[in-house]
């Protein structure tokens, strides 16, 4: 008889339409042998070298405002150029085409020192109405077609500072999972008359099994076609297409699931554990945006410990992606982590 805690077998995402190959039997009890972790640097709460802190020059010579909670500036070396001109090619196979964009920085402390699982509640909420202030100013640029709220902790996912800030990248253009998933969930209102990701909450919430914590507005859970290891995703109960639907209420609540998973997955290997995390939601310019139900997608790729990370080679790169231990056994782990920060116990 088949039982997924024991054999492999393949699991399908419906947000993009695509599978991930789960090889349980490969490593029982991942959890077991050495855990390692990383000494705690000595961390400043102010670092007169960092381009990111209240005061501090950047490069180019423009000085930081004193700020004293957030702070947002357009990025100094972005990515997307905001006039680059209109052209490109095309001859046969062999196209390219210009991509106006304007990429943000926000530095979500002046704490040099702080990260979101360190934060008040507070201040996340404060972080919280920043993406939906610039989300919406961003989207009503007449040449902007989507825009991409996310952050890269720690050095292992590129991140070229450690003070606590995140990235906003807007474009013309919908980038190509926001295209997948787009189309998925508007198949599935059309059929179905509900969002893909309501009909999803309801079978994670009766199950109960994949949750890792829940608070009025919003459920964070371990999907059930996870690629990551402990990958997450954060999910609204009421659906919404956009951030700036929240109510005031929906604010707090956001920044109290983030604290509480950000900080558990610190606890997990006792280390600011590194991820990417991501908003998506509706393109800014679709007229119909009904079938949209936004989330969060947390990404990390630490597996065993504060140093053994999982890596996407060979057949995931070649053919699907595949992990060892099940989203359930994920979910378990950091269920049981403490919501207490471990930098922050007596």
């Amino acid at each position: 008889m088949f039982v997924p805690e024991d054999h492999s077998h393949r699991r399908y995402n419906p947000l993009l339409d695509e599978w991930v190959l789960v090889s349980p039997h490969r490593t029982k009890r991942p959890w077991q042998g050495q855990v390692e972790t990383t000494p705690d640097e000595q961390r400043l709460s102010f670092d007169p070298g960092c381009y990111l802190c209240p005061g501090n020059a950047r490069v180019g010579g423009v000085v930081n405002p004193s700020y004293t909670d957030t702070f947002v500036f357009t990025n100094d070396f972005a990515a997307l150029q905001h006039d680059a001109p209109a052209g490109g090619s095309h001859d046969g196979l062999l196209r390219a085409e210009s991509e106006r964009g304007i990429c943000k920085v926000i530095c979500f402390s002046p704490r040099h020192d702080l990260t979101l699982g360190e934060m008040t509640q507070a201040d996340i909420a404060r972080v919280v109405r920043i993406w939906q202030a610039e989300f919406y100013a961003l989207g009503t640029h007449p040449d902007i077609g989507y825009v991409q709220i996310f952050e890269n902790r720690g050095a292992m996912m590129g991140s070229s500072n450690p003070h606590p800030h995140g990235q906003i990248w807007s474009t013309q253009h919908v980038p190509n999972l926001v295209q997948r998933e787009d189309a998925q969930q508007h198949a599935y209102f059309g059929a179905h008359g509900q969002t893909l990701l309501s009909a999803y909450l309801h079978q994670e919430l009766a199950s109960g099994e994949r949750i890792v914590c829940q608070n009025d507005s919003f459920v964070a859970l371990v999907p059930f076609w996870a690629v990551w290891p402990f990958e997450t995703m954060i999910l609204p109960i009421r659906p919404q297409a956009m951030i700036t639907e929240m109510t005031l209420k929906e604010v707090d609540d956001l920044a109290d699931m983030l604290k509480r998973t950000v900080t558990r997955y610190d606890n997990l290997f006792r280390t600011l554990f590194p991820y990417s995390l991501g908003i998506h939601q509706a393109p800014v310019k679709q007229s119909m945006s009904e079938h949209w139900h936004w989330h969060i997608h947390i990404v990390p790729p630490l597996l065993r410990s504060a140093t053994v990370r999982k890596f996407m080679v060979g057949y995931e790169l070649l053919a699907e992606p595949q992990r060892d231990i099940t989203p359930e056994q994920a979910a378990k782990r950091l269920r049981d982590a403490s919501e207490v920060h471990y930098r922050m116990e007596a």
